[in-house]
């Protein structure tokens, strides 16, 4: 059972957060293109469709922490140090996506949408997408590498 709930887990963060990140940090660049060409009906639609992405797959990422306590408990690692870290670390990365990086792109998005409202900073969404990405990482290395493994590694 432990390996069914490891393939889950691996093939829920996979799924769930590559998307995710790979949308998140398309959007800066794509808002600075919006604001480039108001009115560019194209530019919104990519706008829109990245933000969906993020939404979407950020509700399907819930299944990437249901499988991974499966695969702890059943795997008896629940007291690890390098697990709790990337517990913490996982919802400080969903907390920004839930809490910063959604709304923002939401705000921007309908900021676009008016064109002449104030579309908010690029650039901090930039800045916050890549803090989203660099705690998921870490969360991967960590799950990789699992200091106090008896793997060898």
């Amino acid at each position: 059972m432990t390996k069914f709930f490891l393939v889950l887990h691996v093939l829920a963060a996979v799924v769930a957060v590559g998307p995710v990140t790979v949308a998140a940090s398309m959007f800066p660049k794509a808002l600075r293109h919006a604001h480039s060409g108001p009115g560019d009906g194209e530019a919104l639609t990519t706008l829109r469709t990245l933000h969906r992405i993020c939404r979407v797959y950020a509700a399907v990422g819930i299944a990437v922490p249901v499988f991974g306590f499966a695969t702890a408990s059943s795997l008896g690692v629940l007291g690890s140090a390098w697990l709790i870290a990337s517990i913490l670390l996982t919802a400080g990365a969903a907390g920004l996506l839930a809490l910063l990086i959604l709304p923002a792109q939401e705000g921007a998005l309908a900021a676009a949408e008016t064109s002449g409202s104030d579309p908010g900073s690029p650039g901090r969404l930039a800045m916050l997408t890549g803090v989203f990405n660099l705690l998921w990482a870490t969360v991967t290395v960590l799950m990789i590498i699992r200091p106090g493994s008896t793997t060898g590694v």
